[in-house]
């Protein structure tokens, strides 16, 4: 910081006076001397003019006294302002340099912030795959107990790692679709009874078998669950990916799921027992797709689900037993495909179906045994199509079905076998046969007018 060095104001003045008449002094003298030092005379009597003269000279002196010490205060004031301004400067530098610390500070916390929390993403991520690599090893024990929990907290790393979540989804799908042989279903009285008569290791088979489908079908309860969740959920797996290509189901929950993204596959999946329920489900975007899947035993149900989007694709499914419930399902946009779909034994219900938009496709459908049931459907808009389908064996059923709007066709249909009825249908807009089949139709195909 810039010093101001200066005296007293009085002393200053004084310095400044006796310098000057220092000054004076030494002049006086040095003229004095340079004359020879000559001598006053002093006259008797002072005249006016003398006098006067003594006054200018006081004056002269007094005036002169009055200039050092005015001279003196502006060379004050000047080093004041000058110093005043040095000071300025001074703090201006300062606030500068405190500026440019503030700057430095403040880069200097957000590089210490950015490192933080890239460490403390790395031990976020760390942790992640800790409990990754955990539930993993979980779900590969021999336990059935230790597979339970290591399904829950597969399920739970999911929820809390949005980033990895897709990965923990893929991990629960593949456990579905590893190899199973369901147990027998059998009463727990006739079991005890079993576990008596039969060998231990036979025993041992069978209560293991029961202990995996309990972790099968919580795996699938959790997954539905998640399903439910609204999209805005941080919870919430709408949207993913699920591949359950080739998995076995013989029981579980999915009532209620919203597939509303992503791909969902159950193609080559095999429903072959128990209870399957997607009752209430919404198909409202993405591709669900059942291709080729068998439906031989158990329940699944449909009932009340919505088809209003996307893509779903039933195509070479096989339903040759146990009953599929369509019933009160709502067809209103996207695709839904059962072309190709073999309908061989067990029961098929769209009892109650609303066709009222996007399109249903039939086409080249097998219908050899089993019954088909369409009783009180409504067909009141978009697309159904049956072209091509074979009729050649058990019953179709479209009793109180009511045509009232869209296309409904069965070009190119075959009736060979079989029953399918349409007494007691309602045709405000008849479905479309083949030319001459409504006149001559074959045996087996029972229309209204009869």
């Amino acid at each position: 910081m810039p010093e101001l060095r200066l005296w007293g104001i009085r002393r200053s003045i004084m310095a400044a006076v006796m310098a000057a008449l220092l000054v004076v002094g030494g002049l006086i003298a040095a003229a004095l001397a340079f004359a020879g030092w000559p001598g006053l005379e002093r006259g008797a009597t002072v005249t006016a003019a003398t006098l006067f003269d003594l006054l200018k000279l006081v004056f002269a002196v007094v005036a002169g006294i009055g200039g050092v010490a005015a001279l003196v205060v502006a060379y004050r004031r000047q080093r004041v302002a000058e110093h005043t301004n040095a000071l300025a400067e001074f703090a201006h530098q300062l606030a500068h340099a405190a500026d440019l610390r503030a700057e430095v500070t403040k880069a200097l916390a957000e590089a210490a912030d950015e490192r933080a929390k890239v460490e403390t993403d790395r031990n976020g991520v760390r942790l992640f795959n800790e409990r990754f690599a955990k539930a993993s090893e979980q779900l590969g024990s021999e336990k059935a107990a230790v597979r339970l929990a290591g399904v829950y907290a597969m399920a739970g790393l999911a929820d809390d790692w949005r980033e990895g979540r897709q990965t923990c989804i893929d991990v629960l799908c593949a456990y579905l679709r590893m190899p199973y042989t369901p147990p027998p279903d059998v009463s727990d009285e006739a079991q005890a009874q079993a576990d008596d008569q039969v060998p231990i290791v036979d025993a041992d088979s069978a209560r293991s078998a029961r202990e995996e489908r309990e972790v099968r079908q919580t795996v699938i309860r959790l997954v539905g669950r998640h399903l439910r969740l609204g999209e805005d959920d941080g919870a919430s797996w709408c949207g993913y990916d699920f591949d359950f290509t080739g998995a076995v189901f013989d029981g579980g929950d999915l009532s209620g799921a919203r597939f509303s993204g992503g791909q969902v596959s159950f193609d080559s999946a095999t429903f072959s027992g128990g209870s399957v329920s997607f009752g209430g489900a919404a198909f409202a975007g993405g591709k669900v797709s059942f291709g080729g899947a068998a439906f031989a035993g158990g329940d699944v149900s449909f009932e009340a689900a919505t088809f209003s989007g996307g893509d779903v694709f039933f195509g070479g499914a096989r339903f040759s037993g146990g009953g599929v419930s369509f019933i009160g399902a709502v067809f209103s946009g996207g695709d839904v495909s059962f072309d190709d779909v073999a309908f061989s034994g067990g029961d098929v219900f769209f009892g109650g179906a609303t066709f009222g938009g996007g399109r249903v496709f039939f086409d080249r459908a097998r219908f050899g045994g089993g019954r088909v049931l369409f009783d009180r459907a409504r067909f009141g808009g978009g697309w159904v199509c049956f072209e091509g389908a074979a009729f050649s064996g058990g019953e179709v059923f479209f009793g109180e079905a009511t045509f009232s709007g869209g296309d409904v066709s069965f070009d190119g249909a075959t009736f060979c076998g079989g029953n399918v009825s349409f007494r007691t249908a309602r045709f405000q807009v008849p479905p479309r046969f083949e030319d001459g089949l409504l006149g001559q139709h074959p045996d087996g195909l029972i229309l209204p007018r009869e």
